[in-house]
């Protein structure tokens, strides 16, 4: 539930002060204002509508019927045993929810027979909102609500005497003890409760008081019963193969923690701690001596709805702190809705309600991170595997099968490449092959597929064009370049050699990528700065590090692989120029080069390309010079062209001139490579000649 709204009012006026009893502490009068009174006597006498919710539905929270609302945790077995005893509660819930959505449905359908879907949308989105306000805060899944997200703001508040009397309760104080303004009436109302803007009496500090709505849990409580049940129904019914009901649970599990304002707490401290150091990432304070189970005290936020203002930089801060929250730490915001999400009136994007959080275990973390890495690179045999590691697929589903139907389902859309790829289209395709190969949907990985689903959709809002993954895969290329995890080191090596042959274009691809992300601001902002030398520098830089050592060695040795190549076609034109000197000589070679060879060069080749950061598509243009091998061989023509490259001064300058810009340490390390190199080199033709002696 969002704390600050578009419009925020300004700071409480001194006439907002409360009026204090005769004794301090004394329940002689509740606490309110000079203008309270006659705010909710206005409202008595003139909205009918106040509090829908407890009018249409107060039923289900009378007394007698709030053992659910004192659970502590998300029971199934104790929701159960309490709603089998109380059939007429059950069934008249039935009833209720069963009559007003049928009635929503029939005229959907009278919509859709008549041809007027389209104009009347807006009128059964209204009336959809009545009904849900009706029944309660979540008789279906947050994911169905998204599309309401506009008319949540509609949802009338309940009574402010019964808030402060459930904050002096829940505190065990006065109110003017813990406050010494409070507003007469809610800021905002949402689903599971209202906030009040209020200032701390201890430090004088504005915060937000959310009080949660009465008898919300024992509602909620008795809609999961029903939905657990037609959830297994459906799941028997249909042979689905995910686990309704587990997901359900999850999700009712998180809903619980999310109605337990100290754990939302402890997760805002949690977050802030974690994420609140981003480059523009405002994360409140939490003050957890005036948080209690029903009531949250947080700094107060002034901004607007991320949905209402086009800022796709922000858009970009929200995809890189929810990529660190979900592929780095694995603590993730799990419920990011654009009224979740806020500008603030100095351009930094503010998170806020912090009741529903995930945990992505770190295999999971690198199994997702594996399959984005096999998706782009069109590796669908890997991907295979990767589905069946995150649990979408079962360990005996027939492997050929699947990796041929994701090549089917996902070719297309790679083709296009990495930054055409939309995420909402992947998962759309999946979609159709998921009843053939029984996929499952575990319950973790609907809330991280919802997590990224929704940014996307926040995203395109502003840019019809905008593709989460993108923006994601440059994060995705830094984090399996860089992290020493022995999984994500495997999945590199795999990747970059693929039977035992050097995958140079992937590896090209990946540097292309990381540097893309630069800085944690060009990485939102969807920038990086294009200048081959301040590219180089980045390449440099990164693999003369700790954290590059992984890459700086594949690429000394497939130096040293294409250096080898390059000297034994030399010595090979050399004993052939010299061999055509003598009766029978030009059929005679000292040195026989094979394909292997040939790779070595045309991999040494694009490695001098890397070196001055031309671009993949560049054509090479050959300067018509005199070229020193005159053999047809295809090995000598790429010899010439590594040899013409490697004598361009222009080629080698970008080179020499990052190095001054380098760090004195790097320089250090830079000045080690050339001896590294000469003993790799030395080594491998050391090898091959005690291989060509005895073998």
């Amino acid at each position: 539930m969002p704390i600050a709204l578009a419009s925020i009012p300004p700071p409480i006026p001194s006439h907002f002060k409360l009026d204090r009893p005769p004794k301090s502490g004394s329940r002689s009068g509740i606490f309110r204002f000079r203008c309270l009174k006659t705010s909710l006597s206005a409202r008595k006498s003139s909205d009918v509508d106040v509090d829908t919710f407890t009018k249409y539905s107060g039923y289900v929270f009378e007394s007698g019927n709030l053992e659910a609302d004192a659970l502590v945790e998300y029971n199934v077995a104790k929701i159960a045993a309490i709603y089998r005893r109380k059939p007429v509660l059950l069934l008249r819930r039935l009833l209720q929810i069963g009559t007003r959505f049928g009635r929503w449905f029939v005229l959907r359908y009278i919509d859709s027979a008549m041809e007027r879907s389209d104009e009347m949308f807006k009128v059964r989105a209204a009336q959809l909102r009545g009904i849900l306000v009706e029944l309660g805060p979540d008789v279906i899944p947050p994911a169905y609500l998204d599309e309401l997200s506009l008319l949540q703001d509609r949802i009338a508040p309940f009574s402010s005497e019964v808030a402060f009397d459930t904050i002096e309760q829940e505190l065990g104080l006065p109110l003017d003890v813990i406050f010494s303004h409070i507003s007469p009436e809610p800021i905002a109302a949402a689903s599971l409760g209202q906030v009040y803007q209020a200032r701390l009496q201890s430090s004088g500090k504005v915060v937000a008081v959310k009080v949660q709505r009465p008898g919300v849990q024992a509602a909620i409580s008795l809609d999961i019963f029903i939905l657990r049940f037609f959830a297994g129904w459906i799941r028997k019914a249909a042979k689905i193969n995910t686990d309704l009901q587990g997901v359900l649970d999850e999700w009712a599990a998180s809903l619980f923690r999310e109605m337990d304002y100290r754990e939302e707490a402890k997760n805002g401290l949690k977050f802030r701690q974690l994420y609140g150091g981003l480059q523009d990432v405002v994360v409140p304070e939490m003050y957890l001596e005036q948080t209690s189970r029903r009531v949250l005290t947080m700094q107060w936020v002034e901004g607007q709805k991320l949905s209402e203002v086009k800022d796709l930089y922000l858009v970009e801060v929200g995809v890189y702190c929810s990529l660190t929250q979900l592929l780095e730490c694995g603590f993730y915001h799990a419920d990011p809705h654009p009224g979740n999400l806020l500008r603030t009136y100095d351009g930094k994007l503010a998170y806020l309600d912090f009741g529903m959080m995930g945990e992505f275990r770190q295999e999971l973390r690198n199994g997702f991170i594996e399959a984005c890495l096999h998706l782009v690179n069109r590796d669908f045999d890997a991907l295979a595997k990767d589905f069946i590691t995150l649990g979408l697929l079962p360990p005996t589903a027939e492997k050929n099968a699947v990796t041929k139907a994701l090549t089917d389902v996902f070719q297309n859309a790679v083709d296009r490449g990495v930054r055409n790829i939309r995420f909402g289209d992947l998962s759309g395709n999946l979609g159709r092959t998921m009843y053939k190969f029984k996929f499952q949907i575990p319950s973790y990985f609907s809330l991280v597929i919802r997590s990224l689903a929704v940014l996307e959709g926040i995203a395109l809002s502003f840019n019809p064009d905008y593709k989460v993954l993108s923006s994601s895969y440059p994060w995705i290329a830094r984090k399996v370049l860089t992290d020493n995890s022995p999984q994500l080191r495997s999945s590199l090596q795999a990747l970059l050699y693929e039977d035992g042959v050097f995958r140079i274009d992937r590896l090209e691809s990946l540097l292309s990528e990381y540097t893309r992300v630069g800085t944690e601001k060009a990485l939102a902002k969807g920038e990086a700065d294009t200048n081959p030398r301040v590219v180089l520098k980045q390449i440099l830089s990164f693999t003369l590090t700790e954290k590059g050592a992984f890459v700086r060695e594949i690429l000394l040795q497939e130096f040293a692989k294409g250096l080898d190549a390059l000297v034994l076609v030399t010595m090979d034109s050399v004993s052939s120029a010299t061999a055509t000197r003598f009766p029978f000589g030009s059929s005679l070679s000292l040195y026989v080069m094979d394909d292997e060879d040939i790779r070595n060069l045309k991999t040494l080749l694009r490695l001098t390309r890397l070196l001055s950061w031309s671009p993949k598509n560049e054509q090479i243009v050959e300067v018509e010079q005199v070229n020193i091998y005159k053999n047809s061989n295809a090995y000598f023509e790429e010899a010439s062209l590594v040899f013409n490259r490697l004598a361009s001064f222009q080629d080698v300058l970008p080179v020499l001139s990052t190095i001054p810009e380098l760090p004195s340490e790097l320089q250090q390390q830079l000045l080690l490579l050339p001896a590294d190199l000469a003993r790799r080199l030395i080594s491998r033709a050391a090898a091959r000649t005690i291989r060509r002696i005895f073998l």
